[in-house]
């Protein structure tokens, strides 16, 4: 394939980029003002500030820790490329459910379609990790490093997966699950690089 010889990571990268520049303005689209102009009014659409506040920290993190692996890309292979694509689709439905989510006033439902969302992020990450770290030896990625990714993406996958069930019942305590979740992410490198 023609287009698959054009490609690098450095491309790869770049079109990312570009789709969450995209799903950040999409996210910013759905901001409405209140109808009043009071901020009794402003605060009564608390739950669409929360819900694109939340996105927008979940963007911010997923690019920066995309980024992060995809340093470690020597080639865009097809696996890659179809890796990220699944990804970037995953991210794709995060402005549809954020939107669901604060329309609602984080009901039930909404809010677990967004926490699989979430779930569904992690899991695309996961498969990143696996083709970019996992499958061939890197310099600087010591094997017990790369335990330490593992171990926490895997457990913040079903961490979410939790919080997706959580939040039929307790909508409130399953989107705080996914806040959490992101905790863990604000710095790409697991604690033992941060602490070489």
């Amino acid at each position: 394939m023609p287009v698959l010889d054009r490609a690098t990571p450095e491309r790869v990268s770049a079109f990312s980029d570009g789709v969450f520049a995209v799903l950040i303005t999409v996210l910013v689209l759905d901001l409405r003002p209140p109808e009043l102009p009071t901020f009794k009014a402003a605060l009564s659409l608390w739950p669409t500030w929360l819900s694109y506040a939340v996105s927008y920290l979940f963007i911010a993190i997923v690019w920066t820790n995309h980024h992060y692996l995809m340093r470690h890309a020597t080639e865009a292979s097809p696996r890659l490329l179809w890796f990220n694509f699944a990804h970037l689709f995953s991210m794709s439905l995060l402005p549809f459910s954020t939107a669901w989510m604060a329309v609602s006033k984080l009901a039930p439902q909404p809010v677990a379609f967004y926490a699989a969302v979430f779930f569904l992020v992690n899991a695309t990450y996961v498969s990143l990790i696996w083709e970019l770290i996992d499958r061939r030896p890197i310099d600087g990625i010591s094997p017990r490093l790369r335990r330490i990714m593992r171990f926490r993406s895997l457990t913040t996958l079903c961490l979410f997966a939790v919080a997706a069930v959580i939040a039929l019942k307790y909508p409130l305590a399953g989107l705080g699950i996914c806040i959490c979740c992101l905790i863990l992410y604000l710095k790409p490198d697991p604690p033992e690089r941060a602490s070489k």
